[in-house]
């Protein structure tokens, strides 16, 4: 993210309120405006496809069918991304962008290996008994999703930020109007319309990435050779996506909370848009995220470093040590402080929007949950990066362990205590995340000049 962090600087430097507007709208577009054009892009296809496709349960399982491939591709490629990443990250930081976008293509040859074999299994399984055009569709919108999280990995490399959105603006732009024209052929028609839009937009990723890196060779596999794979990322990566989505495939099929909608898949209906609209309330959070971790955080984090390294005084390591930790208090204070407000403005709208969606408000309160738990997520994600700059592996490795562990434990007591306790095993197993993760901060940070220097 340090790119990301440039560009922010460069704007606060300007030391205005315009310049402090254009920053957080800038990491704000940067941070939610992908995720947020996709799923805006997938319910205007439901909502204009209604009045068109018979029967309308089409409909449903075309974005039943999409919420599947995105979950199930973010779990799979989660193995590959933060380990692949870490590679990257050392390989700049050495000067050797040369092996970049070979690496990239050779990440992308066994991500495509994996997804497809994994995806085939599947057809040949449990959609068994579907069209073959359907099967098809869903094997090549899956391949196509796993290279596009595996290439988004690179982005944060590039300064092209307003590139990258207006092409995931384009390719769902392209989404909505090629499902719309195919609607006429059902679910076919619709899931072609996503397919080609994600092909445009893998295709456009990767050729930013390929103007940006140049190298020697097309193909190669460096980023597997023992010593510069981390199997604890490997192992988190997979952990965190497991931990965000284990509430949502616990409902999707628990018989109470659920309902079969396509084959094997299945929706809960009393959860899912609930937990959609709670994630719209986090993007004023994920712009806060951004400007001040990727700014105050990474300057002293960078000067602390420099200072270890080119032999500085105790004094001045510790001074930056210390603007360190005001920096990280002071960052997840302003993430705390946005996300109450956040939270109250949703407490405030919750009642019309439900209303203006045709949903009971019954469903309420645990919209209300939904929001705090996902505000929460976001303070847990940027101690999450914290650590990650640390180079604190295990311990990210352990409070992942812990996310996961929590979210699926809490997530089945409440189904079983009913549904005014639904979205509250989600909230505890984030909120006990975040909370034992601030206190092996602080902990480690206390002890950050002793480690520097003694673990050398």
């Amino acid at each position: 993210m340090a790119g990301i962090g440039f560009e922010l600087r460069k704007l606060l430097r300007k030391d205005t309120l315009l310049g402090l507007l254009q920053a957080y709208v800038y990491a704000g577009v940067i941070s939610s405006g992908p995720w947020v054009l996709s799923i805006v892009g997938i319910l205007i296809v439901g909502a204009l496809s209604h009045a068109v496709v018979e029967p309308n349960v089409l409909v449903t399982q075309f974005q039943v069918s999409v919420t599947y491939l995105i979950a199930s591709s973010l779990i799979l490629t989660g193995v590959l991304q933060l380990a692949f990443t870490r590679f990257i990250s050392d390989r700049m930081f050495e000067h050797q962008e040369n092996l970049v976008f070979s690496n990239l293509n050779g990440a992308f040859l066994v991500t495509f290996a994996a997804a497809g074999m994994f995806g085939l299994l599947c057809a040949m399984t449990l959609f068994s008994g579907f069209g073959v055009v359907y099967r098809i569709l869903m094997l090549s919108g899956f391949v196509m999703l796993c290279g596009i999280w595996i290439a988004t990995i690179l982005l944060s490399g590039l300064k092209r930020y307003l590139a990258i959105v207006v092409l995931y603006a384009s390719a769902y732009a392209i989404v909505v109007c090629l499902a719309l024209l195919a609607r006429p052929w059902g679910l076919e028609g619709l899931l072609a319309g996503f397919v080609v839009g994600q092909f445009v937009l893998l295709v456009g990723v990767w050729l930013l990435i390929a103007r940006q890196f140049h190298s020697p060779q097309f193909i190669s596999f460096d980023f597997l050779r023992k010593g510069v794979i981390f199997p604890s990322l490997m192992v988190i990566g997979l952990l965190y996506n497991l931990g965000v989505w284990a509430d949502k495939i616990m409902f999707w099929f628990y018989p109470d909370t659920s309902t079969a909608i396509i084959g094997p898949l299945r929706a809960s209906l009393i959860y899912d848009l609930p937990v959609f609209m709670a994630y719209i309330f986090i993007i004023p959070g994920m712009a806060v995220f951004l400007v001040r971790i990727e700014t105050d955080f990474v300057e002293y984090y960078d000067r602390f470093y420099d200072a270890v390294r080119s032999g500085g005084s105790l004094t001045h390591i510790e001074n930056m040590r210390d603007e360190m930790l005001y920096a990280i208090r002071q960052g997840l204070l302003e993430i705390g402080k946005i996300q109450m407000l956040a939270v109250l403005v949703a407490m405030v709208t919750g009642p019309a929007a439900l209303k203006a969606l045709g949903i009971s408000e019954l469903y309420l309160s645990l919209f209300y949950i939904q929001t705090v738990g996902a505000s929460l997520q976001v303070g847990l994600l940027a101690l999450l990066n914290v650590f990650f700059y640390l180079d604190q592996r295990r311990i990210v490795l352990n409070l992942c362990a812990l996310f996961v562990l929590g979210n699926v434990l809490f997530t089945a007591m409440t189904l079983k205590m009913g549904a005014v306790w639904y979205g509250y095993g989600y909230c505890a197993a984030t909120f006990l995340t975040l909370f034992v993760g601030l206190y092996l901060l602080d902990h480690k940070l206390g002890r950050l000049e002793y480690e520097t220097f003694m673990l050398q």
